[in-house]
């Protein structure tokens, strides 16, 4: 059987998720419950002085005591409600003659996601869609805490060979403090020393 990834359409020899974004959705899913408990601790906006409230973003009328806009990602958007709905529909897809799992916290949640990820990667048809949705809750979080998402950096062109001779040539791209890179095309990981010291020796002119 031939499959895509649910998030960046890569060719799959099955399943649905591809490596890259499993591992991804296993980081969001660690860090849901901290930014959680962080937004929690910014519903009240720090002072300016003594009494004085630092006003909410287009507010109008008398002011609320309480950050709405994090009011709204933890209540409105209610990202322990969307957690706990993917746990639902996993368990539902996977254990059709189960009852829904019984109410639980978020952090519950998505440990128990977690658990179920290599199932979810492989046999869950909306695993892009799940993967997709915390990524973006994840990102919200983010901006109001203050934590952007770190970006990747390009480090060059894979120089693996093929057994025809061929330089593999795809971009390379490295997040912050990975030790392991699975280059997307040819699959060649670059993890050791001497994996780093060839990429870096053998970069064509323009991408050194």
């Amino acid at each position: 059987m031939s499959a895509t990834c649910g998030l960046c359409q890569r060719d799959l020899a099955d399943g649905y998720l591809c490596r890259r974004h499993t591992e991804e959705l296993a980081a969001t899913l660690q860090q849901l419950p901290v930014f959680h408990d962080e937004l929690l601790q910014c519903l009240v906006p720090r002072s300016r002085g003594f009494g004085d409230i630092v006003p909410t973003r287009g507010s109008a009328g008398p002011r609320s005591p309480l950050d709405e806009d994090v009011l709204d990602e933890i209540v409105t958007a209610g990202m322990a409600q969307v957690v706990h709905l993917w746990r639902v529909d996993v368990q539902r897809v996977r254990w059709p003659h189960h009852g829904p799992p019984p109410p639980a916290d978020l952090a519950a949640d998505c440990r128990w996601l977690g658990m179920e990820l290599d199932w979810i990667a492989a046999e869950y048809v909306a695993a892009g869609d799940l993967a997709r949705e915390l990524r973006e809750l994840e990102t919200s979080a983010r901006s109001i805490v203050g934590d952007p998402r770190p970006r990747s950096q390009r480090l060059g062109t894979c120089v693996a060979i093929d057994t025809a001779g061929v330089v593999c040539g795809a971009v390379i791209r490295r997040m912050p403090g990975q030790t392991r890179i699975q280059c997307r095309w040819c699959g060649y990981a670059y993890e050791t020393a001497l994996d780093w010291a060839r990429l870096q020796h053998f970069q064509p002119d323009e991408a050194a």
